[in-house]
Order: C-alpha cells, then structure tokens, then sequence
C-alpha cells in the first residue's frame, strides 16, 4: 500500500517492532514507518480483537495506540522514530504501569 525510495545511507535507523528489526527513516513517525515496512496490524481491539491500524495518522482517531519504549498507549503517528527503539503491538486493554511493574 505504502511505497517509497530505498532510505539513503546516513537517513536510516533500525528500530524493533515486537523484537522484530524494522529499517526507518530519521525522521519518519512509528506509524509511518511502520507502514512503509510493510506493517498492517498495530493492535488488537480492546473489545473484539480485531486488528487495527493507522486511520487518520494526525492523533486524532487513537488507532495506532503501541507501547513504545515500555510507555504504552502512545499514538504511533505522532512519536518520531528513534534509533533502537523497542515498539510492541498492544493486544486489549494494556497495564497503565510501566512494563518494569507489571
């Protein structure tokens, strides 16, 4: 769905997703990036489980809720990729404490 350039050297950072290597553009946000990887699934629905992506990617409409460096429920489309990042898929409702707590 998503189709872009090979992500010159110098612009690309690999982040996990569910532990998973994923090659990003500095710059890009989680969801695009994501995305132009191929990613279509980033949750489950906290009520029937169906898989949910990215609607909107402006934070308005809280589809691509992920737990991001152990913070869940961050919006994907408006956290900026980072080197290293670990970013999971968040399957129902999640814990409100951090992954070290719970």
């Amino acid at each position: 769905m998503f189709r872009r350039d090979p992500i010159p050297p110098g612009e690309a950072v690999e982040i996990l997703l569910d532990g998973q290597p994923i090659s990003a553009r500095r710059g890009d946000s989680v969801a695009g990036a994501l995305l132009a990887g191929g990613v279509t699934r980033f949750r489950d629905s906290v009520v029937s489980g169906a898989p949910r992506a990215p609607y909107c990617l402006m934070g308005t409409c809280f589809e691509c809720l992920m737990t991001i460096d152990g913070v869940a429920n961050r919006q994907a489309c408006l956290v900026t990729v980072e080197p290293g990042m670990r970013i999971t898929r968040q399957s129902g409702a999640p814990s409100l404490l951090p992954e070290a707590e719970t």
